[in-house]
């Protein structure tokens, strides 16, 4: 399993994500490589791919938290709700001379950016992978067909005010999966009455992977799996779930997916309190990840080797 784990590359601005996936999977000459979370092409920053056989474990990154710093420009607004758009109006069309003066304080953007920390219904960019009727939304937008997105409940968990010298606010903000920060420039721009859109995005963390496990997209092409301690293996994936070890027996049912009976331990006394579990053999290997059932029996749902 030296090929099964998570690359966290370093997304570089331009490509989009599912470019990056096909990079690597070239330069690993591996079909099974995917992301957990995509990046739009103009931002940078976390992007994991998950390879080999952690594939099948890309399930557990669902919901995961997100960090951003972002670089807002006031006073626009475009069709994708980010500078790589066609412009659609803001204070900026009207108002051609001096822009920075005839837009709000600083002050009165801090005080509203901050209002939007909680949650709330947030309606997707037009121009995103949503899909609406089995068809991405950005295909439907662009082909001039209408585009109604619902509303999506979403986290602002935190934000902090980096720098505001209006037209520009820079932030970082902490959400939750499903959160467009492109959406929340946009909706910013229109609580403040001048428009707004996303100038820069760089994503700093996504759940436990952080710019710190990044490496270059350059990196992975030359080396390969070659990347030191950069390659997370499998083994170390999800340390957060509770562990079993098996051996014997109960070591081959697992690999053959059956159900083993625990035989002592809090999970067999309280099977509801772990309902997923990772099952490793006395190596520390992963070979699956199992689910208690209500007879204290371990159900390997996802076997791995």
């Amino acid at each position: 399993m030296k090929s099964d784990g998570v690359i966290v590359v370093d997304k570089p601005e331009g490509p989009t994500s599912h470019d990056i996936v096909i990079s690597v999977r070239r330069a690993l000459r591996l079909k099974k490589v995917g992301h957990l979370g995509t990046l739009d092409p103009l931002a940078t920053g976390v992007l994991p791919l998950v390879v080999g056989r952690a594939t099948r474990l890309a399930s557990f990154f669902a919901g995961a938290v997100k960090q951003y710093e972002a670089v807002i420009q006031l006073g626009v607004t475009t069709d994708t709700a980010d500078i790589t758009g066609t412009v659609t109006g803001g204070l900026a069309e009207t108002v051609k001379d001096d822009l920075p003066s005839k837009l709000p304080t600083p002050e009165t953007i801090t005080k509203v950016a901050s209002s939007f920390v909680g949650s709330y219904l947030q309606r997707p960019p037009e121009i995103s992978a949503k899909k609406i009727g089995g068809i991405r939304a950005y295909k439907l937008a662009r082909s001039h067909q209408p585009v109604q997105l619902n509303s999506v409940q979403v986290t602002l968990e935190n934000l902090i005010v980096l720098s505001c010298e209006p037209p520009r606010f820079r932030c970082r903000l902490v959400c939750s999966s499903g959160f467009y920060v492109r959406a929340f420039a946009r909706d910013l721009g229109l609580s403040l009455g001048c428009g707004g859109c996303l100038e820069t995005l760089r994503r700093e963390r996504h759940g436990d992977f952080e710019i710190a496990d990044t490496v270059q997209l350059s990196q992975v092409v030359e080396n390969g799996l070659n990347l030191g301690d950069k390659f997370i293996p499998i083994d170390s994936l999800l340390p957060k779930l509770p562990v079993v070890v098996v051996s014997g027996h109960e070591l081959s049912r697992v690999i053959n997916g059956n159900v083993v009976q625990l035989e002592r331990g809090p999970a067999r006394d309280n099977p509801t309190m772990a309902r997923k579990t990772r099952i490793v053999n006395q190596q520390g290997n992963l070979l699956a990840i199992g689910e208690h059932m209500v007879n204290g029996a371990l159900h390997p749902k996802i076997v791995l080797v």
